[in-house]
């Protein structure tokens, strides 16, 4: 009784969430874990490639990050973009901070929380995003959700809060293999569709990490379709 209790609040909650407002841009990016592992270093690539009615929009992101605690990690990106002439440049930069507040298996779910400010590349353009990271494992199922308030501001945009909301229901059918389903929102979008991850662990903390999903958009649009994929290596 006490899990469907906790689960309705949590349902409730993503209700409000998504009713408040939409994020604009492209929402459709990784559904962050609330875990940091202590001394982890990692390095991180990202590709998003959306086509809908207006073309297609290609994002790449190449990060590195250390975790300054065993609760703390920070991870640093350089963001490229294919402008509207079809060039593939420097789009921006980003920092992000993860907090782990709960050990895991410590309480019902484990929660988390970001923090992350990106400036966009050659103008004054910024956006902030914070929000909660929360996870529950079900037998061999677990459910992560990202529950995120974004803010715009610059001289070329129009200052603004924006909301976001993630969600992975991922069934742990082996380590290397890991089928899932992702739900995304922001501004405009709604999307769904199939990912797939895994992870080969090697000696120490070495470990190599991905995951690919296809996300349909159901915003009315008779094209909306995101392809991404990412490549995590920790050491």
């Amino acid at each position: 009784m006490k899990t469907v209790y906790h689960l309705a609040t949590l349902l409730v909650l993503i209700y409000i969430n998504m009713s408040v407002s939409w994020a604009d841009g492209t929402p459709v990016d990784k559904v962050y874990h609330p875990y940091v592992l202590a001394n982890e270093r990692e390095l991180e690539w990202r590709f998003t490639s959306r086509q809908n009615d207006d073309g297609n929009v290609l994002m790449q992101k190449f990060a590195y990050g250390h975790a300054l605690s065993e609760y703390l990690t920070i991870e640093g990106y350089i963001v490229g973009e294919r402008d509207e002439v079809g060039d593939f440049g420097l789009h921006g930069y980003e920092i992000e901070a993860r907090w782990m507040l709960t050990d895991q298996g410590e309480l019902w779910a484990d929660w988390g929380t970001l923090l992350e400010i990106a400036k966009e590349q050659g103008s004054d353009n910024f956006e902030l995003t914070t929000g909660v990271l929360f996870e529950k494992e079900f037998t061999r199922t677990s459910l992560t959700l990202n529950a995120l308030l974004v803010y715009e501001w610059g001289k070329n945009i129009q200052d603004e809060f924006e909301t976001e909301f993630r969600l992975k229901y991922r069934y742990r059918y082996t380590p290397a293999f890991q089928p899932a389903i992702e739900v995304y929102t922001g501004e405009d979008f709604v999307g769904i569709g199939p990912a797939f991850m895994g992870i080969q662990r090697y000696q120490g903390q070495k470990q190599l990490k991905w995951e690919m999903a296809f996300i349909a958009g159901l915003n009315g649009d008779a094209k909306d379709h995101t392809l991404r994929f990412a490549l995590e290596y920790e050491f």
